[in-house]
Formats: structure tokens, C-alpha cells, sequence
């Protein structure tokens, strides 16, 4: 057949792409996967697709035979209101995650609330975690109000500034300077949009976790998403449901007919296959998320099992190696091998050593000992378990980051990095605001006069937590836990982030903006520093903001 005769079918080049809206969750999953099985259009199969049918697919494909991409296809959208600022972060620590939080920057957080563990007869814990908690409460709002006032004595207001604009920019300054005080009891808000794949191992983790709170989190996010989902149009949908019912001649208020052995005598007068039975049951019928995807999604052993070895392995291999100086940002050097890196990755997940200090006691261990500590991380894993993140090793730069909770939880946001994140403690001492975005002779906290208020409020409430931990210690795990929720943002937490250059030139140029709060600014630039001194010939092509310059605050 010659080309000139050859004529492709009408359709074959005519590519169709459309939204698709309304289906739910794992119909609209089952839908997509049947791409595989199926050469029905998505239209066609969706129009086949019934909820039980979705289950069954799903019970037999995803259970069974563990095709967990089709969990991919199915996203849920969650509102998680009123967890504490810990039990976010740990909820967040997802690398496949979509959401956002409560702005320590915009709002004020005195309104809040916070958590409160439960410390069973210890009434004194209990009594001292309270006070512990309103105390630094009342140090953020006096730290607040006085910073704002020193701001409005070196800011001036622009001509081109409204007033109520010029406040709201000094007061969300002010803020980012009092969230210091913020505790992790401190209640905050978050909506997510994830996967159901990804709900998954995120409920697993959260079952697993050594507080209470988390572990709740967890049974609540499953049943969420097998229960019935809100519907924002709910309330729209029965009015017009009334309307006609109104319009058909039937009573207000009749429900939508029930089966006929339940039927009262009001709703009877409602005819089966009534117009407005047939509205009501369309547009308010109840949805479920994904009442089959997760519905397994149990504490997992694996994690369990091996953080309890590594913890025991890391306190053995570490008991005569006090905890070394490091610095606010070091980028550690590879001469290491890969076996050495994974070993001390996983000793730095159960330790609160640095990065470089776990790298050299590794590297000089003998090899079988090396093979051990990797061995831990795996021995325990199951049949569908993924491998722990700190085997996600060989990126080319790695950064262990030493710095205030507050401004990690702004880091904690890049994705595309490998975090490896210690567990909370005093030990690391905490951060005090100098400057912030002021000339750099501007001791903030000084020029308002509560600088020795903020040292005594955040060393107090590390004595707190120290004092409940220590009663807790021997009768309590769970209580002496529940210490840790005392800790404030200022408090240093340290973490691990492996990642490519182009991630590092990401972070670098986003986080050193003028806009960006000035605690992670700092770590920035530091990272900037780091790769211009490893790498001068790849770090001119970042466009860093310098840390060191005097910014215009009331560039937002």
C-alpha cells in the first residue's frame, strides 16, 4: 500500500483529555486502573464501576496480590484540627504529602489551646506540665506585645503603606520572634490532601508512634476515611431536596424512603420512585473516602520492632562517646562507602549525635560489626514493608542542620530531600533571636526589655520537662514521654538532609528570600556557604540572598 493511499482512522489522532469530578475516591481509583484491563474509556467505566464492585476489585488487586500503585489513584482530603504542634510535625513527616498548617506568622496563637497527656495518679506531673504550658503562654503574648513595639520605634510606616497594613506586617514579625515560646502542646490546625498509599503508611506510622496522641491520630485518620466523609454541599443539596418535595406536594422535613418494613406513616407519603426521593438520594447520599484502602492499616511491626534494636544498638556503640560539638549547618564531606553511610544513618535515626561524628565511629568499626547495624534495619521487615528512609542513601550532599523546632518545621516542608529527623530533646539546648531582620547592633529582645523574661520562661520549661521526665522515668514511659510536649520551638532539634544540587540551590535561594522568617534565612545561608566552599564553581549559579545584609521588613 503506497503512503498516499494510506489514510489513518478518523479518530486515532484525535487525543480527548477532560477533568473528571465527582466520583468517588477509590470508584474513581478502580476506574483508572481498569486503563490496564480494560479498553473502556474512563467515561464508560465509571458509568459501570458500582461501589461494591470497587471493593471487590480492590480486596482481590490490592490486598491479595499487592498492587499498591492503584492506591495511588485514589486522594483523600483531610482537615486535622486541634493536634498539637508534635503531633504534627510527626503526622506531616510524610515524603509523599500535600498540605498546610497554621501560620505561626499569621495568627496568633494564644488562641489555641494545647494538648494535654495523661499522667494517670501523678498529680503533681500533671499540675507542674499545666503551669509549665500557661506560663509560656503568657511570656509569648508580654514578648509579643513588647517586640511590636520596638519594631513600630525602628520601622517607620511608607506613605505607601495603610496603617492597618504597616501593624498587621509589624505584628506577624513580632510573632515570628514570640513563637519561640510556642510549646509542642501548643494546638494547631492542618488540612492534607494524600494518596491512599500514602494514607496508609501514614496511619501504619502513626500506630506505631510511642505517644498517645499520635497513636489516636491515626485510629482517627482511618476511620475518617472509612466513615462518612462531610459533604460541603450537604446542606444546599437537602434545601433544593425540599424544594421538590414542596413543588411534588409532599410535608417538609420527609426524610428519603428507608426500606419499606422501616417506613414511618409521614414518610410514606413520599412514593417510592418519587422525583424527590430519586433528588434526595442522588445528591445527599453518603460518601465514603476510601472505606477498602485502609482498612487494614495496623501498627507496623516492622518499624516497632527494629527502633526498639537500633536504640538499644546506638545506646551500647555510644555510651563512652559523649555527644560532640557541630555547628548550625555542616555538610558532610563523602569519603565514606555506602555500608559505612547506611550504618550511621540509622545509628544517627536512634541517636542524638551528629552526622559526622557517627560517620567516623562507623568508618573505623570492623566490617562484620558495619554488616550488623545494617542488618538491624532489616531483619524484622515484612512482606510488604518498604525499607526504613534511612536507607534512601548515596545523595551527593548531605546537610546535618542543628536548629530551633520552630524553623525546622519550615524546612521539614522540602519533600524532595531524604530528612532523617532525631527525636525531640533538651539536650541541644535552644535558640535566642538576636536581631532577626533588624540592623545587625539591634539585639531585639534586649532593646524590649525581655530578654531575661524569654531565657527564664524557655529554660524553665526545660527544667519541667526534665523534672516530669525523671519522676516519670521508672513507673510512666508514656508519661515521661509526655514530658517532651514542654519543649518550645525555640528548643534545637537536629536532623539529617540528604539531597541533589538542585534541591540545594532550591532551598538555598527559597528559604534566603527577604519574606522567609530569618531563623531558617540563617540556615540558608549557611548551606549557601557550605556548597561555595565545597563547590565554588556550582555555587555561583545560586541567586542566595545574603543573610548578613539589612533587609526592608515591610517587603512582604
Amino acid at each position: 500500500m503506497s503512503s498516499e493511499s494510506f489514510r489513518p482512522p478518523a479518530s486515532s489522532n484525535q487525543t480527548e483529555v477532560y477533568a473528571v469530578h465527582g466520583a468517588d475516591p477509590e470508584i474513581l481509583a478502580y476506574a483508572m486502573a481498569k486503563y490496564s484491563r480494560s479498553a473502556l474509556s474512563m467515561r464508560e467505566s465509571l458509568q459501570e464501576i458500582s461501589a461494591q464492585r470497587a471493593e471487590q476489585f480492590l480486596n482481590t488487586f490490592y490486598f491479595q496480590y499487592g498492587h499498591r500503585s492503584i492506591a495511588d489513584l485514589a486522594h483523600i482530603a483531610f482537615a486535622v484540627e486541634r493536634l498539637s504542634l508534635l503531633a504534627a510535625i510527626i503526622l506531616v513527616d510524610e515524603q509523599r504529602w500535600d498540605g498546610q498548617e497554621r501560620s505561626t506568622r499569621y495568627q496568633n496563637f494564644l488562641k489555641s489551646g494545647w494538648f494535654f497527656p495523661d499522667f494517670g495518679e501523678d498529680s503533681a506531673s500533671a499540675g507542674l506540665y499545666a503551669q509549665t504550658v500557661e506560663n509560656l503562654f503568657a511570656a509569648y503574648q508580654r514578648i509579643a506585645a513588647a517586640v511590636q513595639e520596638v519594631l513600630r520605634r525602628h520601622v517607620a510606616q511608607p506613605e505607601s503603606l495603610k496603617p492597618e497594613a504597616y501593624e498587621r506586617t509589624l505584628r506577624a514579625r513580632a510573632f515570628d520572634v514570640a513563637r519561640y515560646l510556642l510549646p509542642l502542646a501548643t494546638n494547631t490546625s492542618l488540612g492534607q490532601i494524600v494518596s491512599a498509599r500514602t494514607l496508609e503508611s501514614q496511619v501504619a506510622r502513626l500506630l506505631s508512634s510511642p505517644y498517645a496522641e499520635v497513636r489516636d491520630l491515626g485510629t482517627k485518620l482511618r476511620d475518617a476515611a472509612a466513615g462518612a466523609a462531610w459533604n460541603v454541599n450537604a446542606a444546599a443539596a437537602a434545601a433544593f431536596a425540599e424544594k421538590i418535595k414542596a413543588a411534588e406536594g409532599l410535608p417538609q422535613g420527609t426524610a428519603s424512603a428507608p426500606p419499606p418494613s422501616a417506613r414511618s406513616e409521614e414518610t410514606a407519603l413520599a412514593p417510592e420512585g418519587s422525583l424527590s426521593e430519586e433528588v434526595e438520594r442522588l445528591l445527599t447520599r453518603e460518601v465514603r473516602a476510601a472505606p477498602t484502602l485502609v482498612k487494614y492499616a495496623q501498627a507496623n511491626s516492622y518499624q516497632l520492632a527494629t527502633r526498639a534494636e537500633l536504640c538499644q544498638a546506638a545506646r551500647e556503640l555510644l555510651k563512652n562517646h559523649p555527644i560532640a560539638p557541630a555547628p548550625l549547618v555542616d555538610l558532610v564531606e563523602r569519603t565514606e562507602s555506602l555500608e559505612v553511610e547506611l550504618a550511621a544513618t540509622l545509628l544517627y535515626s536512634a541517636s542524638h549525635h551528629p552526622y559526622r561524628q557517627l560517620r567516623d565511629l562507623v568508618s573505623g568499626l570492623p566490617g562484620f560489626q558495619v554488616s550488623e547495624i545494617i542488618q538491624l534495619g532489616t531483619k524484622h521487615r515484612g512482606k510488604h514493608d518498604e525499607l526504613l528512609r534511612a536507607f534512601q542513601s548515596g545523595a551527593a550532599l548531605r546537610f546535618d542542620i542543628l536548629m530551633d523546632i520552630g524553623g525546622f518545621r519550615d524546612m521539614h516542608r522540602h519533600r524532595r530531600s531524604t530528612q532523617i529527623i532525631q527525636e525531640f530533646t533538651p539536650l541541644h539546648g535552644y535558640e535566642t533571636p538576636g536581631s532577626g531582620d533588624l540592623p545587625a547592633d539591634v539585639d531585639i529582645l534586649a532593646q524590649a526589655g525581655v530578654l531575661a523574661d524569654y531565657q527564664s520562661a524557655i529554660e524553665s520549661a526545660h527544667a519541667a520537662s526534665a523534672q516530669i521526665g525523671r519522676i516519670a522515668a521508672g513507673t510512666s514511659p508514656e508519661a515521661a514521654q509526655s514530658a517532651l510536649y514542654l519543649l518550645p520551638l525555640a528548643t534545637r532539634i537536629r536532623s539529617l538532609f540528604k539531597m541533589d544540587f538542585a534541591e540545594a540551590q532550591y532551598i538555598t535561594e527559597l528559604r534566603s528570600a527577604p519574606a522567609g522568617h530569618f531563623s531558617y534565612r540563617r540556615v540558608a545561608w549557611e548551606m549557601y556557604l557550605a556548597l561555595e566552599r565545597r563547590h565554588p564553581a556550582l555555587a555561583k549559579h545560586i541567586r542566595v540572598t545574603d543573610f548578613t545584609q539589612t533587609i526592608d521588613i515591610l517587603q512582604r
